[in-house]
């Protein structure tokens, strides 16, 4: 299998990884501001998109100037940015009352 096959294939399989976790991250969004569920995921998704359409153009402005060798590179140091977890607000423990 040449090599830009191969990336393109493992390019797919890591944005349907990727893509997999939206739905956690919006029901997260979603409890920690009650009664705006409209509200955050349209800011959500808007955000979301747009971020990324600045990424792709940045990105794409990059591999002009280094090449795209350099851009997979830096790509594939992102997903460290997942680190910042770390730093999400604690969720109490939602409480189980007994059944009478």
């Amino acid at each position: 299998m040449p090599a830009c096959v191969g990336s393109a294939v493992l390019t797919v399989f890591i944005g349907l990884i990727l893509s997999s976790a939206t739905s956690s991250i919006i029901v997260f969004a979603q409890e920690l501001m009650p009664h705006r569920f409209g509200m955050i995921s349209g800011v959500f998704f808007g955000v979301a998109f747009g971020i990324g359409g600045l990424g792709a153009a940045v990105l794409g402005k990059l591999a002009d100037h280094t090449g795209i060798a350099f851009v997979y590179h830096l790509c594939a140091f992102l997903p460290a940015l997942g680190l910042l977890a770390v730093f999400l607000p604690k969720m109490p423990k939602p409480r189980v009352e007994a059944l009478r």
